[in-house]
């Protein structure tokens, strides 16, 4: 589904070159469900930025489905990711102002479909999250846990080729955490393609795949044969 080859990244820091990203070759196959780990600064986030066209400064080539993405043009860039690709991140990003259904439907309408059409994708988006009965609130009035799922809805509406979750559960506690998860395990199940990333080592053995980075540099890429997905099994999307 996605195909990283030769991904280099560098900043400038204190007048010299720093690699964040130091050639770096990754292959994620369609409905592969993949956790990158590793700790603060070791260049995760900034990869998944990368695959998912978020930065466009870096060295190497990124393709999705076979087509050569990481040279498109700028506006051609937000284009695609507005028509293929699904983001989550560790803050919900939900507009304050605006329902639950409204910042679902809002992509839909940033892409022209009609109010009516965006309104009842959003509310099918919020229903397989679980939030049918929460489709009118604001941001303010639902729990961490709720927000992230109106993100996730909001991400997963259009039906991306691939979910990117940056983090997901970092503000969430174990329980909250766990539910999302759930929700990812399901989507997953359903064929989505997904790749998170998270600190949390319990989490990643409920994925197929763990891929570890340090230092900019991909350290281990290991298959989980027997994901952990019973760790979350207890618990339920209310």
């Amino acid at each position: 589904m996605i195909e990283a080859k030769n991904i280099t990244k560098i900043v400038k820091s204190g007048g010299a070159d720093l690699k964040i990203l130091n050639d770096v070759n990754l292959t994620v196959g369609d409905g592969e469900f993949t956790a990158i780990i590793g700790r603060s600064g070791a260049g995760k986030s900034t990869l998944l930025y990368v695959l998912s066209l978020l930065d466009a400064n870096f060295e190497g080539e990124v393709f999705v489905a076979g087509n050569k993405i990481s040279q498109l043009p700028d506006q051609e860039r937000v284009e695609y990711r507005l028509q293929n690709l699904g983001f989550i991140f560790q803050e919900y990003a939900l507009l304050p102002e605006l329902t639950a259904t409204e910042n679902v439907a809002l992509p839909f309408l940033m892409r022209g479909l009609g109010k009516k059409q965006a309104f009842q994708n959003a509310k099918e988006a919020l229903a397989q999250v679980g939030l049918e009965k929460k489709t009118e609130n604001l941001p303010a009035t639902l729990s961490g846990g709720e927000q992230q799922r109106v993100a996730i809805a909001r991400a997963i509406a259009g039906k991306p080729k691939i979910l990117f979750a940056d983090e997901p559960t970092a503000n969430l506690d174990s329980v909250r955490a766990c539910e999302i998860m759930a929700i990812f395990l399901r989507l997953n199940r359903g064929g989505q393609t997904i790749i998170l990333i998270t600190h949390e080592d319990e989490l990643a053995q409920m994925t197929h795949r763990i891929v570890e980075m340090n230092d900019g540099k991909i350290i281990s890429d290991k298959q989980i044969e027997n994901p952990r997905v019973n760790l979350c099994a207890k618990h339920k999307i209310s």
